[in-house]
């Protein structure tokens, strides 16, 4: 291992792997409306199942433009097939337009009396908020699911963090984003209700549990694939810092320098946060190496993004060390060869979902 800690220069990535190792995707460049109903390029939708017929409104706002001035609020919508609505949020907390994905259960609609249960699915770096219904089948998958799936944009090396930006503090805040405006809004105008589950690959696993420790009592389930998860131990500084200085980041803009500023790390890492992981349930699964696994195709070739396993494993297993002496329960799952790509991440997901499900009643 502190062999593997040494090759920081082939790690940068880790916590900013892309999908198969392939160029990130970009976002729909142009966030065109479709009219509620149409397939937008999917199957079409039976007659039953399309939503009430409206007129779109183009607002002209876009991702990445700058926030508005005032409350996050939502400044535009977009209905790409039935279960799927995409919202554009005005984000003060990170000063831009940001998009959600939204798959909608069966019967829901913002008049609706009743709320739903919420599941966050948390993408990884150098990648966006379409990620998952991208990569994997999680809409045909959660078909029958009677909770919304949130899918929200999270930078492509956002951190899941409010940066300390050398104590000024200030944007972007993902995290206040994602826990507080994301959330508040959807409860506000989208019938999400209080109980909540969050899961994530890469970057977005080590937001998983660390948003469930940051925030007592807001999630029921974290699930985590192949992230990093105790951001203090040795050699894990490096990586981290490397990876944000791969997409031209300021490394010390994320939580300060590892020793002058420990305290700031420390309130972002999972290990020193476990205690307040108590009646979570917790699903934490990687690999233990970076060779090709039984999901991989013969002959797929080797990037150094696949060294995320190993530091998965390594930061996995010390959290699970620091969950027993706590007397907390939790499942590791540690599989042995396999990469850093999505067939993995999305077994995974289907190997914890019935832990999703009980968590959220649904």
């Amino acid at each position: 291992m502190r062999a593997l800690l040494a090759l920081t220069g082939l790690t940068m990535t880790v916590m900013l792997a892309v999908p198969g190792a392939l160029p990130a995707h970009a976002a729909d460049p142009d966030w065109s409306l479709v009219p509620d109903g149409a397939p937008a390029g999917r199957p079409e939708a039976a007659p039953s199942e399309r939503p009430r017929p409206t007129e779109p409104q183009d607002t002209g706002y876009r991702p990445g433009q700058k926030a508005l001035s005032g409350p996050a609020r939502v400044v535009r919508e977009r209905r790409l097939d039935a279960r799927t609505l995409d919202v554009l949020i005005s984000s003060p907390s990170v000063g831009r337009m940001l998009p959600v994905r939204l798959l909608l259960p069966e019967g829901w609609s913002k008049g609706a009396r009743r709320t739903w249960p919420v599941l966050y699915l948390l993408h990884g770096g150098a990648d966006d908020y379409t990620s998952w219904t991208r990569m994997t089948d999680v809409a045909a998958h959660t078909a029958d699911l009677d909770a919304i799936v949130v899918m929200p944009e999270a930078g492509r090396a956002g951190n899941y963090t409010d940066w300390h930006n050398g104590g000024r503090g200030g944007r972007p805040a993902w995290e206040t984003f994602h826990t507080y405006e994301v959330r508040r809004l959807l409860e506000v105008g989208y019938r999400a209700g209080t109980r909540r589950a969050v899961a994530g690959l890469s970057m977005g696993a080590y937001g998983a549990v660390k948003y469930a420790a940051r925030h007592p009592g807001m999630f029921r389930f974290a699930g985590a694939y192949s992230g990093i998860l105790a951001t203090t131990l040795p050699g894990i500084p490096a990586v981290i810092m490397n990876a944000q200085a791969s997409e031209k980041q300021d490394p010390l803009a994320l939580w300060g320098h590892p020793k002058r500023d420990k305290r700031v790390w420390a309130a972002n890492d999972p290990l020193t946060l476990a205690a307040n992981l108590k009646g979570v349930r917790l699903y934490l699964s990687s690999g233990t190496n970076s060779f090709n696994g039984p999901l991989d195709a013969p002959g797929s070739p080797w990037h150094p993004a696949h060294l995320g396993e190993p530091l998965s494993a390594y930061t996995g297993k010390a959290l699970s060390t620091r969950l027993k002496r706590l007397g907390i329960p939790h499942t590791l799952h540690l599989y042995g060869n396999g990469t850093h790509t999505w067939p993995y991440w999305t077994r995974e997901f289907k190997r914890s979902y019935p832990m999703i499900r009980k968590a959220l009643g649904a």
